[in-house]
């Protein structure tokens, strides 16, 4: 069994029966916070999100597939041309970054970042709707919009929500699709949207507009479910590493984000800025976690277990809206994009391997302070700003177009998906820093580039 699709199941994590809609699925966990604030309250299930679940048998034995950059099948139906950027509905790289899934009008493609090629693409429109079956509904969005793609590495299960004007699937149900079948093999269902999802090899994250919900993946029992602030971006991120499952997502509080500890059944709450939280990156490790509000000026980097400060680092000092934050493998580097079209590496002074004696820094400053003509402020912020730590390489792009970007798997490398339909690849030097050196720039919707 290739060691990338085996499920890993997380033992510390109590499992509900689906059955039992009106139990809780476990004790609150011992909570805390790095400053008194109330934790966020826990709904009964016969809430307004409830989910419903089909062929758990399939899920599990799924998962066991092989790597689809090694075993990629053909298309199922005659290939369409390639859609146009305005079609382009969703972006996002796998969890160890060396491929990336974009959603569209008419269904999803696939493709590796290095080598850039597209590895397969899946055409869901009207013109060929899947049979209807027992574990696959029938077709009833009208379209072939996808909304989420998420891979799970390399392997051939997927979770696809329907998205756009005219979705494949209901917005409010995650499809999880095998492809080597090319078909889906489960679901779940809700009563309201479904913003984004989360896949590890042993859990399921669902995020909904003020909740979160954790199943097992193998047999889809739900785990536990989360109430949190609301969150219209789907913010949610959960490690990677086998047998220690942390996941972080928006607090109760503005400005607030909780960490939940799996393994230790702890949760963390932390107050990380004084405006909304608009993103924020966990490590693979589930060590580190990079933040940033809606002012987009500053991130901040905390040590997930204490929930203590460990870095400030600035983007800038006009506003931004961060699209994407970006740890490398050796947490020596921060990646930021942002609606200013410049992709920001930050090196972080962290000493990784102290993060029970790591000593919290000094309060942090505001995101963006407020202009006063008076002596008194201009002595008291001049200095932070001048002092501020920035960015070590840039790579500088159009401006108000959304990029997302991910450390590459090659030395020094970042790699850069638009949802202008670009993608490229980048080189920075650690040592002297400026302006990253582009490497390759594809445009992965136009025709040439079609395998």
């Amino acid at each position: 069994m290739p060691p990338d699709t085996e499920p890993l199941q997380d033992p510390d994590t109590p499992e509900q029966d689906p059955s039992e809609p009106d139990q809780d699925p476990e004790p609150p966990f011992p909570t805390d916070a790095i400053e008194p604030t109330p934790s966020g309250v826990e709904e009964d299930e016969t809430g307004d999100d409830s989910a419903s679940i089909s062929s758990l048998s399939s899920v599990s034995s799924a998962l066991a597939a092989a790597d689809l950059a090694t075993t990629a099948t053909e298309p199922s139906v005659p290939d369409r041309p390639f859609p146009a950027a305005k079609d382009l509905l969703h972006i996002s790289f796998n969890q160890d970054y060396g491929c990336f899934a974009a959603g569209t009008k008419s269904g999803f493609r696939i493709f590796n970042c290095d080598p850039f090629r597209e590895i397969f693409r899946r055409d869901l429109g009207p013109t060929s709707p899947p049979s209807p079956t027992p574990t696959s509904p029938p077709h009833t969005g009208g379209g072939g919009g996808v909304g989420v793609v998420e891979m799970l590495f390399r392997c051939n299960i997927l979770a696809l929500v329907g998205g756009g004007d005219a979705p494949h699937y209901p917005p409010n149900k995650v499809m999880i699709w095998d492809d080597h079948q090319s078909r889906c093999i489960g679901e779940l269902s809700f009563k309201s949207p479904v913003r984004a999802v989360r896949l590890r090899r042993d859990r399921i994250v669902v995020v909904l507009d003020s909740k979160v919900y954790v199943y097992n993946f193998a047999d889809l029992k739900l785990v536990h479910h989360i109430e949190t602030a609301p969150n219209p971006r789907g913010l949610c991120a959960v490690s990677q590493q086998p047998g220690s499952t942390v996941l972080v997502c928006p607090g109760a509080q503005k400005g607030q984000i909780r960490v939940e500890h799996y393994g230790a059944r702890k949760t963390k709450f932390i107050n990380a800025h004084s405006s909304r939280v608009a993103c924020f990156a966990l490590s693979q490790d589930g060590r580190l976690i990079a933040t940033a509000s809606t002012k987009g000026t500053l991130v901040r980097i905390f040590n997930a277990v204490e929930g203590n400060l460990l870095q400030e680092v600035r983007r800038g000092a006009d506003r931004a809206e961060i699209y994407s934050l970006a740890f490398s493998n050796n947490l020596q580097y921060l990646a930021v994009s942002s609606d200013k079209g410049t992709i920001h590496v930050f090196n972080l002074k962290i000493n990784v391997g102290l993060t029970t004696n790591d000593k919290p820094l000094p309060a942090p400053e505001p995101d963006v302070p407020h202009m006063s003509p008076s002596f008194s402020f201009i002595k008291g912020v001049l200095p932070k700003y001048f002092h501020s730590e920035w960015s070590v390489a840039q790579f500088r792009l159009h401006e108000g177009e959304q990029y997302i970007v991910a450390f590459g798997h090659e030395k020094n490398t970042v790699a850069v998906v638009g949802m202008d339909g670009s993608f490229y690849r980048c080189q920075y030097d650690p040592v002297n820093g400026g302006e990253m050196q582009q490497l390759e720039c594809h445009n992965f919707l136009k025709p040439s580039d079609q395998p």
